[in-house]
C-alpha cells in the first residue's frame, strides 16, 4: 500500500507544502525581521537549470526539519530578479544559482549552492546556532 500512497501522493504530505513564496523585496525584509525569532531559510532557484531542479527535488525528498525550527522561502529568481539581487546584497552572501541561505538573527548563518545544497547542511547549521 505504501508503493501506491506514493505513487499516487496520498497519505504522504505534500512536498510543496515545505515552502513559504518570497517574491517581493518587502517580504524578504520582514524574513529577515522574523529571523530574529526563529531561523528562516531561503532557496533561491532557478525554473531554466537542471542543477536547479534537481537540488529542488533533493531537499523536498529529505525536508523533515519541523516548521517550529525553521521556515524555508522559495524564490523563483527568474521572475523575481530584483529580489534575488535584494539577498545578495542584504546578506553579504555572493549571489548563485541554485542557493540555500539560512538567516538567524538577521544574519546569513549557512549557504551552500549547486551539489552542496542539502539537507544535513541545514540541519549541522542549525545545530550550530545558539537557541535565542
Amino acid at each position: 500500500m505504501g508503493f501506491f500512497n506514493r505513487l499516487l501522493n496520498t497519505n504522504d504530505k505534500t512536498k510543496d507544502s515545505i515552502w513559504k513564496v518570497l517574491t517581493t523585496e518587502e517580504e524578504l525584509s520582514v524574513i529577515i525581521q522574523r529571523s530574529h525569532e526563529k531561523p528562516m531559510a531561503i532557496f533561491k532557484h532557478s525554473t531554466r537549470c537542471s542543477i536547479s531542479s534537481m537540488a529542488k527535488s533533493r531537499l523536498e525528498r529529505n525536508w523533515d526539519i519541523p516548521a517550529d525550527k525553521l521556515d524555508i522561502y522559495y524564490l523563483d529568481l527568474i521572475q523575481y530578479r530584483p529580489t534575488s539581487n535584494k539577498i545578495a546584497e542584504l546578506t553579504e552572501v555572493q549571489h548563485q544559482s541554485p542557493q540555500v541561505i539560512v538567516l538567524n538573527k538577521g544574519k546569513a548563518i549557512y549557504n551552500a549552492s549547486h551539489n552542496q545544497i542539502s539537507v544535513e547542511g541545514i540541519k549541522e547549521a542549525l545545530d550550530k546556532t545558539p537557541q535565542k
